[in-house]
């Protein structure tokens, strides 16, 4: 696969998928762009042709990826719909429906993704959902490439609002038990270097456990616990602590909070 890649949108998780591709080697020319030239110049120094010209960048690529914020979305289809005739089109942006993509680049093949920050180190969650124009080759290219930044999954498009929260967002979330671990580790004695390496390695041996291996994680609980063991009684701290209700009501909210962004900016 090498067909022209055009990445509108070089910020943070533009550069990510981005960085991605380039790990994973990808044979076809990848053009960064962004309004900001300060952002271009470490693409540029990596290989990657930069622009600030989405018109003509997508006028020359087969796939345009559209990284901006939602309320910036409209603004940019329309600088490029003619561009993006009977090209696929990738959009990151969080809550923005295909309807209105399609609205806005009528002629495009449209995707939409949710990856997470975890694409830095190819090693997101992305889920994606299409329009019905994407044709079964065009979702071999799509899955290509996602693949190249971690898993996929394609999805029914009314979950992504709820994907956005959970795994969208996730690192923000885990990022926080790692440093509750990594203080929890301090406070028993711990330096900080080993603190914070057990704690990261820690979680990401468990997800392996359950992404590689399939194990439930009420059994990967059940096989560290011991009876009258050290397991069970942080345990039994932890249990107090209402941390589940709190993640589910933390998930809750923000998938709220991604609707409610959709309706303030009518992207309906």
């Amino acid at each position: 696969m090498n067909d022209k890649i055009a990445v509108i949108g070089a910020g943070m998780m533009g550069g990510a998928i981005i960085k991605s591709l380039l790990k994973g080697e990808y044979k076809g020319k990848i053009t960064a762009v962004d309004i900001q030239t300060e952002r271009l110049k470490e693409f540029e120094s990596l290989g990657v042709k930069v622009s600030t010209d989405s018109s003509k960048a997508a006028s020359a690529a087969d796939i345009i990826f559209i990284i901006v914020k939602p309320g910036d979305v409209e603004t940019v289809l329309k600088g490029i719909s003619k561009e993006a005739k009977g090209k696929l089109m990738v959009s990151v942006a969080a809550t923005v429906p295909l309807k209105f993509l399609k609205k806005h680049a009528p002629e495009a093949k449209l995707v939409r993704i949710m990856p997470n920050l975890g694409a830095l180190v190819q090693a997101s969650y992305t889920a994606y959902c299409c329009e019905e124009n994407v044709s079964d080759e065009d979702k071999e290219k799509i899955k290509t490439l996602l693949n190249m930044m971690g898993v996929c999954e394609e999805v029914d498009e009314k979950y992504m609002d709820a994907i956005t929260a959970l795994s969208g967002s996730g690192p923000g979330y885990l990022s926080i038990i790692i440093e509750a671990l990594t203080y929890a580790g301090l406070k028993v004695g711990l330096p900080r270097n080993i603190a914070l390496t057990s704690a990261a390695q820690t979680v990401l041996g468990t997800a392996k456990l359950v992404v590689d291996l399939k194990e439930d994680p009420a059994k990967i609980r059940d096989m560290t616990t011991t009876p009258g063991g050290t397991t069970i009684e942080a345990i039994y701290q932890i249990e107090q602590s209402q941390i589940r209700p709190a993640l589910m009501r933390a998930i809750e909210e923000a998938t709220k909070k991604s609707q409610a962004i959709r309706e303030k900016l009518n992207l309906n």
